[in-house]
């Protein structure tokens, strides 16, 4: 097995977003080792996500690239760091569609450049800080491809077969993260999650962005018949998994990280809107469910995912502990205590990108028309990773007479 972990920093890429800023705030709380946070502060990263532990000395938040190598070179050196959480990444399918030169040059090149900084730092440590070193590769489910119904799910020796620019990005980071170990003896650990969801979720996701529309009387926005599955992961359970593996996988290890939890999208749209009914009702007494409208599909958009995650418990004995039901209902409660949370990353940069994706997106196929509002109960899923992806959004508003949340709970920018 692994060797004994020593005493240092971590280091954490990417950990102003949303699942590396839970990470940095779980581990803090639970491990207390020193946290060094680079992140380079683009669209989606957000400094208010570590607000609680600005002023705590074990924490140090460096604003910069993972591709300056001179400086990720400087950092491991100065704060003795003893393991790398890489989440840093571009991660989102439709952005990848729309721009995909920012996926490889974040995804492919960053990692590549974050990898040959560790190695060189790491031939530099006497042995015993040597062998306790990791460099852990937070990667995604989606590398693996699409699934049919009866398909089994996602093993640890399931091929790559990636879809998009997006999870092809992250699967040619993963391989040379893999390469690293193999060449190099770089000791390198590898998981792949499914869709994650929970605080400080950019409302570009399918779930913070169903509770933003839904407010806003806007309309939620479904890709196709909504049927795609996706098992959903709730973020302080992938933390826990993570923190399992730094502690006792073995270098060369991979892992996949499920929920449990597989749920068709418009399923996990419903529960929403059953959830919003509940907490937040409109002020005209109909469903959010309402605003539900399907939308054109996504270009190569994977039907489902599901992961065996039996290696893991088998393993380290890591198991999912969040319901998906109780962790969805808590997640609606913070989005909703949290609106300003929400309208401070509303920046003109995602005004654009909603409108550049989605407003004004044509109408689904024929047919599936506005689902039936009875039936509003599912779960919730979305992505991670620092990687991972969800299947709805847009800017387009519904009618005005649909109803809209009460005024005092509202709170958003117009």
């Amino acid at each position: 097995m692994s060797a004994p972990i020593t005493r240092g920093a971590l280091l954490v890429t990417g950990g102003a977003g949303f699942i590396g800023a839970n990470f940095v705030l779980d581990w803090l709380a639970r491990e207390g080792d020193p946290v060094v946070t680079l992140d380079a502060l683009t669209y989606a990263g957000n400094l208010a996500n570590l607000a609680t532990v600005a002023r705590d000395p074990r924490h140090t938040f460096v604003h910069g690239d993972i591709a300056d190598r001179a400086l990720v070179a400087r950092l491991l050196r100065e704060h003795q760091v003893r393991a790398i959480v890489h989440f840093a990444a571009e991660s989102h399918v439709d952005r990848s569609i729309a721009g995909p030169d920012a996926f490889v040059k974040t995804n492919v090149l960053g990692s590549f450049a974050l990898l040959e900084a560790a190695r060189e730092y790491v031939g530099t440590l006497p042995d015993s800080a040597r062998a306790a070193f990791r460099f852990l590769q937070v990667s995604t489910d989606e590398v693996y491809g699409s699934l049919g119904p009866q398909d089994p799910p996602f093993s640890e020796t399931t091929a790559f077969d990636p879809r998009s620019p997006y999870s092809a990005s992250k699967a040619a980071a993963d391989h040379l993260a893999s390469a690293a170990w193999h060449t190099y003896g770089l000791p390198v650990l590898t998981t792949h999650c499914s869709n994650n969801y929970g605080p400080f979720q950019f409302p570009e996701k399918l779930i913070p962005l169903m509770i933003r529309n839904a407010r806003r009387g806007e309309r939620l926005p479904v890709y196709g018949d909504g049927q795609q599955v996706r098992d959903w992961l709730h973020v302080s359970d992938h933390c826990s998994a993570l923190r399992a593996v730094l502690a006792r996988a073995a270098p060369g290890s991979r892992y996949n990280i499920g929920g449990s939890s597989e749920r068709p999208n418009l399923e996990v749209v419903r529960t929403l809107c059953a959830l919003l009914d509940e907490l937040s009702p409109r002020t005209d007494g109909a469903s959010y469910a309402a605003q539900i409208a399907f939308v054109t599909d996504r270009p190569g958009h994977d039907r489902r995912y599901a992961i065996d995650q039996r290696r893991i418990a088998g393993d380290l004995g890591w198991q999912p502990q969040v319901r998906f039901e109780q962790g969805l209902r808590d997640t609606v409660r913070w989005y909703l205590e949290h609106e300003d949370w929400v309208r401070t990353v509303e920046s003109g940069e995602y005004r654009r990108w909603l409108d550049l994706n989605y407003t004004g997106r044509d109408p689904g196929p024929a047919g599936h028309g506005s689902p039936d509002t009875s039936s509003g109960h599912a779960d919730t899923r979305s992505q991670a990773t620092g990687g991972g992806s969800d299947k709805a959004r847009t800017a387009s508003a519904i009618p005005p007479d649909a109803g809209t949340a009460p005024a005092s709970r509202k709170g958003h920018a117009r």
